[in-house]
């Protein structure tokens, strides 16, 4: 089925929180391993105008559908962000605008230079950028559909209010991976050369959600926390699955050969035993 884009643009709006019990986080306070990862996701979602200002270097931002898409999908990512630090903030763990700034200046000449490596990227590659643009975020967005879902999962019986708030979240993340996949699908069947180089640069490049924003350690806690044991590790390969499915990208791992690579591996991923009952 198309991706109707006017009625997605019509009907976005801001992930809605306000009729739930924030109060229950005093009550009854998240754990540390969820926090940070809470922490991280926040700044993913904070960090999404960045991603949009680097595309609107590129050819993408010629075509209506995308340019379109991507703004809405700026806006909601901007209000996932808000959501999540509302709840951060409910634990005295507060993310501001100076603490935002502070992470970007903090990346540099990298963050400064991606513009231009866009830039000068998608120049080489021509009209058949917009496909690999569209192949990588879905590849993207599939991930951080699973990632809060999984966290929903994980916190549903301790905190039920968390994961309600989550699950909205990946509702919205639902219709960004539809647009995404949508247009890398056809985009990659009409075009060989969008095919080899999306599946190569997917295969070279890519790595999880926010790993370019990230230190390694936190990347590696945030992987291991939201991808442990049997039933992360589904997910994971679930990911792969979507993905190798689209035009040209079969037989394509690179969820989990990224994990992988980052010294997470399905044995580290497996939870650690209870203690036997006395």
């Amino acid at each position: 089925m198309a991706f109707d884009i006017v009625k997605y643009t019509r009907a976005s709006d801001a992930v809605g929180w306000g009729d739930l019990d924030f109060d229950e986080f005093e009550r009854n306070p998240l754990p540390q391993h969820t926090l940070r990862s809470l922490r991280y996701m926040c700044d993913v979602e904070y960090h999404t105008v960045c991603y949009l200002r680097d595309m609107l270097t590129t050819p993408s931002h010629k075509e209506p559908e995308i340019a379109a898409f991507m703004t809405m999908w700026n806006r909601e990512e901007f209000w996932h962000g808000e959501a999540l630090a509302a709840v951060l903030e409910r634990h005295d763990i507060h993310v501001d605008y100076s603490a935002l700034k502070a992470k970007r200046l903090k990346l540099g000449f990298k963050d400064r230079l991606d513009p231009i490596k866009q830039s000068f990227g998608s120049n080489l590659i021509g009209l058949d950028f917009a496909a690999v643009h569209m192949a990588w975020g879905a590849a993207n967005e599939w991930s951080a559909n699973a990632a809060y879902h999984r966290l929903a999962a994980l916190e549903g019986s301790e905190h039920p209010v968390l994961a309600e708030l989550l699950k909205r979240i990946a509702q919205q993340e639902t219709k960004h991976v539809a647009f995404y996949a949508t247009q890398a699908r056809e985009r990659l069947a009409k075009s060989k050369k969008a095919r080899v180089i999306a599946r190569f640069a997917l295969r070279k490049f890519w790595g999880p959600v926010g790993s370019t924003i990230a230190e390694p350690d936190e990347v590696k806690h945030v992987m291991g926390h939201l991808f442990q044991g049997s039933e992360g590790r589904k997910l994971v390969r679930g990911i792969d699955t979507h993905i190798a499915r689209l035009p040209g990208l079969d037989g394509l791992m690179i969820v989990e050969n990224s994990l992988e690579a980052r010294g997470i591996t399905a044995e580290d991923l497996e939870p650690t035993p209870e203690p036997a009952a006395a």
